[in-house]
């Protein structure tokens, strides 16, 4: 019976440990040097990876959906230009009603249509412009793996 139990045991850790291994092939693979590191969230129609520092503060955030995300963003806050997944794209400035709140100039926001039903929406909290250009540049280098929402589609 103790057999049984932590044979059973076992068979749930590596079945669990493969389900959260396949999960974390979701998210895009970060760079190895960039001290960042994935949470994710997984639900059946989106995923929801955000990137963290090695303190605990999360930087980019990024939701994998087949839904559109209809936003629709203001030209007057177009910033810079970009890339994603092989399209082209603009980050935004965020709106918060005319209000000028501090942290404002290092954060963005964009949606990317990647393909027929998929979409990513994208956005940037950084600490400071220089961590704000350099989240944009690793934003550009990241790779969707085809099986991202391949359930969605």
């Amino acid at each position: 019976m103790k057999t049984v139990r932590i044979v059973s045991a076992a068979m749930l850790l590596a079945l669990s440990s493969t389900a959260l291994a396949q999960q974390a092939e979701q998210c895009p693979t970060l760079p190895a040097d960039s001290g960042l590191h994935w949470d994710q969230q997984t639900q059946s129609d989106f995923i929801v990876c955000k990137a963290s520092t090695g303190d605990g503060r999360t930087v980019l955030n990024m939701m994998l959906t087949a839904r559109d995300p209809d936003m629709a963003f203001n030209r007057a806050l177009r910033a810079e230009k970009g890339s994603f997944g092989g399209e082209s794209m603009h980050w935004y400035k965020l709106d918060m009603g005319g209000r000028d709140l501090p942290g404002l100039e290092s954060r963005r926001i964009t949606v990317v249509k990647l393909d027929k039903n998929r979409f990513a929406q994208i956005w940037i909290d950084a600490a400071d412009t220089a961590e704000l250009g350099n989240l944009q540049n690793l934003t550009q280098t990241l790779n969707l793996n085809s099986s991202a929402l391949a359930g969605a589609r």
